[in-house]
């Protein structure tokens, strides 16, 4: 299970880190609210814990923002603010549950179960087009044909199938599968994109990795004659 943590308090996020990674959740963290936006659209995590007052972004906004992009992800947020309009607000931004700071970790962790209990089972393999990526063996497969990737290629398809044809920015992929205090430039996201395509094509897939300037990358799938 993954889950972002947006929090732009660096102790509390290292500490909500710490917490979860102990629970045996995989766990990233995004610092402003425009980071976190972008973290949670590449499909990726099964919760996001989401504090409101964020720089670029307040959380009210972020989960909106997410909403409208139909992004379905459970939104845990906190707040320091516990009046009911404040809770009310927060919950018709498209929040899950809202939680006040201070808040028991007991507390925390029971409403993360029961969020991502709300997720159900997990999935072996996303699809798109013709072809689908096995979660589980790192490979593509096109009909009987069926080629491996490496973690970096793996990492780079499963973020665009995630997307299922949205526009991901190339900050939003580096971030992703290099890590958000990565040295790794732009440039290593085209060279994996330039991977991936070859290995596309070597398996008859009818999917393309399409650019577009200023916006990222996006899959779409060839109609047949």
């Amino acid at each position: 299970m993954k889950i972002l943590i947006v929090e732009d308090d660096r102790p509390l996020s290292d500490s909500l880190r710490a917490l979860l990674e102990g629970r045996g959740y995989e766990v990233d963290a995004a610092f402003d609210g425009e980071a976190g936006v972008q973290y949670a659209l590449l499909g990726v995590y099964d919760l996001v814990i989401l504090d409101v007052m964020l720089p670029k972004l307040d959380g009210r906004q972020a989960a909106r923002q997410l909403r409208g992009a139909r992004c379905a992800v459970p939104i845990l947020m906190l707040t320091a603010r516990s009046q009911l309009e404040d809770r009310v607000e927060g919950l018709n931004a498209g929040a899950d549950y809202y939680l006040s700071k201070p808040f028991d970790t007991r507390e925390l962790l029971a409403c993360v179960n029961a969020l991502l209990r709300r997720q159900g089972g997990q999935v072996d393999e996303l699809t798109f087009g013709n072809t689908a990526l096995d979660l589980a063996a790192s490979t593509l497969a096109c009909g009987e044909k069926w080629v491996r990737l490496s973690a970096r290629e793996f990492e780079v398809m499963r973020c665009l199938m995630q997307a299922k044809g949205r526009n991901l920015p190339k900050e939003a992929i580096l971030a992703r599968v290099w890590g958000y205090d990565s040295n790794a430039v732009e440039n290593h996201v085209e060279v994996y994109v330039g991977f991936l395509r070859k290995k596309l094509a070597s398996i008859g897939s009818n999917i393309r990795i399409e650019a577009v300037r200023r916006l990222g990358y996006h899959l779409e799938a060839e109609q047949g004659p």
